[in-house]
């Protein structure tokens, strides 16, 4: 491997050149369609009709028509219905707390396990041993101590915001090339996740327990872009520079993929699980056919839980298949805890002091593994997660609303945000879920959204895009992400953020980032007069 001078102190990852924002501004990469926050409308003074609702392809409308079980142009005007986004789970909160509240429908003789989950989501888990045996084991490297140090009130994190922050609700992915014809082909196959990095793993961990070094410390630094719409209008990004410093086991490799991403909100996960594989998998046949160019592709997992393969939903990348491997996934890399899906310390095979650290792993009997997540306190975190409720939309029926929902439609954001699925009655457990109307907006497949928001490698290069990180996904591609209650976000967290890197502060900040599939839109976007992005801001702000 082609090392870096491992005398530098400090190890500069440019992620993002801005080439695009130095274009002249009619060129600038500022599209809009498919993305991780939000889409964008051109003006339109016609009526809403179903010629004008279809800028997406006939076999595209047919299949969002046939997934929402009511026509475009319902979809596109005022439905009373779609105030309950999340169907009968939702709650009517607009407050800090909006994301925090359990399935509206969930019943009393349930609310209990709820409640519990939410102790272990909530509650930091310390150093083994300790008197407090059901959370005790935490590291040796780790992020952070407890769930909601990521997920700030059950909301989305944010990147630091200055070079002295902690990244608490941020971490880094990693992912080597894969350099022999073995990793090709279990790449391809989707039999292994990515080729992790040798010392370092597949995930940055930058905290570690007394006696462990951290692998490093995660700064970012941030540089204005101010980008011009038509009419004059000056809006200002920020680009960010991520910077590894002190690394712990050594210099890393100029073609380490590195992949920053903010904790993603935790509301209506339960819903998105029960969306059936199948209903996903026809829109990424019905978007490889839109006129708009958009090339939607689900991403082919495998299971940790069963080893089969399987349709990848949750994460940035959508390399989780349902919440109790997404869950324990993250309580193995984000705080370094075992469990029966995750029984192996998180520690590569040079870091020796993780592995040799105490651990809080009690035994389970059945032949099962010592663990210190037990099969007990992971169903009480899935039902705690399956249940946080999607907040009711505000002012759907308001004109300003109205117009910036025209917007959304007339332009074909809905190619993937899909707005509507029509969930069955499965023969599982979950109650609340069974047989909602939910408005989501997201079609949870994955998109190339460009150069701009593409990961880089440590040296700051594009890496080629046929270089798998996340399963079938590759560094250019992200999934559609659910826009149900982005409007509360801030109201949540004010430090809260949108894409991946938690690079923009506001929704529009977030639609001018956009790129790859949605480049058509880009024009469109910067011809959106004050009215035009008032409204747009207005709808978006109601989910």
């Amino acid at each position: 491997m082609k090392a870096m001078n491992a005398t530098k102190a400090i190890l500069a990852v440019s992620f993002y050149p801005f080439s695009a924002l130095r274009m002249a501004p009619s060129k600038l990469a500022l599209s809009v369609l498919c993305a991780l926050s939000v889409s964008a409308c051109q003006p339109s003074d016609s009526v809403t009709d179903t010629k004008q609702i279809q800028a997406t392809s006939a076999e595209r409308t047919q299949t969002i028509e046939a997934l929402a079980g009511v026509p475009m142009q319902q979809l596109a005007t005022f439905d009373p219905q779609e105030i309950k986004q999340g169907g009968d789970t939702g709650v009517t909160v607009t407050s800090a707390e909006s994301y925090s509240k359990p399935s509206s429908n969930l019943t009393a003789s349930r609310k209990g396990d709820f409640f519990i989950g939410n102790a272990f989501f909530s509650q930091p888990w310390v150093l083994a041993p300790a008197s407090t045996d059901s959370r005790d084991g935490l590291g040796g490297l780790f992020n952070v101590a407890a769930c909601q140090s990521c997920h700030v009130k059950d909301g989305r994190g944010h990147a630091p915001m200055t070079t002295e922050d902690d990244a608490d609700s941020l971490l880094v992915r990693l992912a080597m090339p894969a350099t022999t014809d073995e990793q090709q082909q279990q790449l391809q196959n989707s039999l292994i996740e990515k080729v992790a990095h040798p010392v370092y793993g597949g995930q940055l961990q930058d905290r570690g327990i007394q006696g462990v070094p951290a692998e490093a410390r995660i700064v970012v630094q941030w540089t204005d872009k101010p980008v011009t719409f038509a009419d004059g209008h000056i809006e200002t990004l920020r680009a960010p520079t991520f910077n590894l410093t002190k690394p712990g086991y050594g210099a890393f490799d100029d073609e380490l993929m590195v992949s920053p991403r903010i904790a993603l909100p935790m509301i209506g996960l339960g819903l998105l699980e029960q969306i059936p594989d199948e209903d996903i998998k026809k829109q990424a046949v019905s978007n490889n056919k839109n006129a708009n160019s958009i090339r939607g592709k689900f991403n082919w997992v495998m299971d940790p839980q069963t080893g089969k393969h399987a349709l990848g939903r949750f994460g940035w990348k959508a390399g989780q298949t349902k919440l109790i491997t997404q869950n324990q996934s993250a309580f193995s890399e984000d705080m370094g805890l075992t469990s029966n899906i995750r029984p192996h310390e998180s520690c590569m095979p040079a870091q020796t002091a993780c592995l040799n650290a105490t651990t809080g792993a009690d035994e389970q009997g059945n032949g099962k593994p010592p663990v210190e997540v037990n099969d007990e306190i992971a169903k009480f975190v899935e039902f705690y997660t399956r249940n946080l409720a999607v907040p009711n939309r505000r002012d759907a029926d308001d004109a300003m609303v109205l117009a910036g929902k025209k917007r959304f439609y007339d332009m074909g954001c809905q190619s993937c945000h899909t707005p509507r699925y029509q969930l069955p009655k499965t023969n599982d457990d979950n109650l609340e879920q069974h047989g909602q109307v939910i408005y989501p907006y997201t079609d949870l497949l994955l998109h190339d959204m460009g150069d701009d928001l593409a990961d880089r490698t440590i040296a700051g290069k594009l890496p080629p895009k046929d270089a798998q990180v996340e399963f079938l996904a590759n560094s250019y591609e992200w999934r559609t992400p659910a826009l149900w209650g982005i409007g509360l976000a801030q109201t949540v967290d004010p430090q809260a953020t949108f894409l991946h890197d938690g690079r923009a502060r506001t929704l529009m900040e977030a639609v001018l980032w956009h790129g790859g599939e949605a480049a058509k839109q880009q024009q469109k976007v910067l011809k959106l007069d004050k009215q035009g992005r008032t409204e747009l801001n207005a709808f978006l702000k109601s989910l």
